[in-house]
């Protein structure tokens, strides 16, 4: 496996899990303080698949978790065809979504636990940098040029060096872009081998993606000074992120379509023939485009990337303290940069955080269309399985 390969190996995990249940079989709520350690055995409460940890109060996977977090944020409104009855398993949550809102609720789901502390964290800089403007327009300048102090010399070296490391690990990526299984050329929709084909297209372009990101990741400053165990936690929680982050920048609005390896263009369409779904698709094109109205520069894209990895919040993260305090320079050097770049733009670098808190939940997404592939029957390589979570 990559992690261990680039000297990452998986934490163990030997403490239990302490009891979930009453001996009634009513769930209990969970006390305060950190989750604990997970055997990984544990079921979710709410449909019955392998749990991922305490989420929104509850032992949960990704799929009912990012099902729960949706259905919140938009205030869904289901309607159940069997008037409230149905059973919640891992194939009837598909089918269900009012019995699964209902039973995640049951199990003890809280909506206020929605937000994550960074999410507050975020909105909290957010409110604080919105503060700040609007007392800065009220104030009358005789001068019209803004008071912009320069980057410190130190952040100046790490924002160079975060570019080059970021070039450096795409030109590896293209140099192994003839090895890519091609994509097919019929365009015959029953044709199983033509769609294996193409599934395996975007699986090889994605195991491309999370090999530049581990080398991305393990030559920041600060992230080998992390515990093994935390390094893993960080990777395999962030990927999946900072690979919607690099499709993003790759999105071209003129065609609608996402250009990976210079030359390989598809747009929503291509991305459904090789077995995702719209649900899945939709927000990836819909983030693209949000992102490119932004236009970043490779600068602002790789210190966003490098504080989408150092997020002290992700599960099984064990020194908050020092995930934070490494977290810390790429937000105040990414802070600068835009004071220099955008001097007009107040609102730009809470924006920009923002969509951080917006890649949580196209993360929820991904995780519900990891689930889809694997009803489909469509096995990812081992790679893809273990960064992702995916047992079989």
């Amino acid at each position: 496996h990559l992690l261990r390969s680039q000297n990452v190996t998986e934490p163990e995990l030997a403490l239990p899990v302490s009891t979930l249940q009453s001996q009634e079989g009513q769930p209990v709520k969970r006390k305060k303080g950190p989750a604990p350690k997970m055997l990984g055995n544990e079921v979710c409460s709410v449909c019955g698949d392998k749990a991922s940890g305490f989420h929104y109060n509850v032992l949960s996977c990704e799929g009912c978790k990012g099902f729960f977090r949706r259905s919140v944020i938009k205030g869904a409104q289901y309607t159940c065809k069997n008037h409230g009855r149905c059973e919640m398993d891992m194939y009837m949550r598909r089918k269900c979504q009012q019995c699964r809102l209902r039973k995640c609720r049951e199990a003890g789901m809280l909506e206020q636990c929605v937000l994550s502390e960074e999410q507050i964290r975020l909105k909290k800089m957010k409110k604080q940098h919105d503060e700040e403007s609007a007392h800065a327009s009220t104030v009358v300048s005789p001068s019209p040029v803004p008071d912009v102090t320069p980057l410190a010399p130190e952040q100046q070296e790490m924002i160079e060096k975060l570019v080059a490391m970021q070039k450096q690990c795409n030109k590896r990526s293209f140099i192994d872009r003839p090895k890519v299984t091609p994509w097919p050329q019929s365009q015959d929709p029953l044709n199983r081998e033509v769609r294996q084909q193409r599934f395996a297209h975007f699986t090889e372009l994605a195991i491309m993606s999370v090999q530049e990101i581990v080398d991305f990741a393990k030559q920041l400053p600060g992230f080998l000074e992390l515990t093994r165990e935390d390094q893993i936690a960080l990777l395999k929680t962030s990927t999946i992120e900072i690979m919607l982050l690099e499709t993003s920048r790759r999105y071209n609005p003129a065609i609608e379509s996402i250009t990976f390896l210079k030359d390989f263009s598809y747009n929503k369409e291509d991305f459904a023939k090789a077995g995702l779904q719209f649900e899945f698709i939709n927000p990836i094109f819909e983030f693209s485009k949000g992102m490119n109205d932004l236009h970043l520069d490779e600068a602002e894209y790789a210190l966003l990337i490098a504080i989408n990895i150092f997020s002290a919040d992700r599960p099984n993260v064990q020194d908050h303290d020092l995930v934070e305090r490494l977290q810390q320079p790429y937000v105040d050097a990414l802070h600068s940069y835009i004071r220099i770049k955008r001097p007009n733009d107040h609102l730009m670098f809470p924006r920009m955080l923002m969509k951080l808190v917006s890649l949580r939940t196209l993360s929820s997404v991904h995780s519900e269309q990891v689930f889809a592939l694997r009803l489909q029957d469509k096995k990812l390589p081992p790679l893809l399985s273990e960064i992702w979570d995916v047992h079989e």
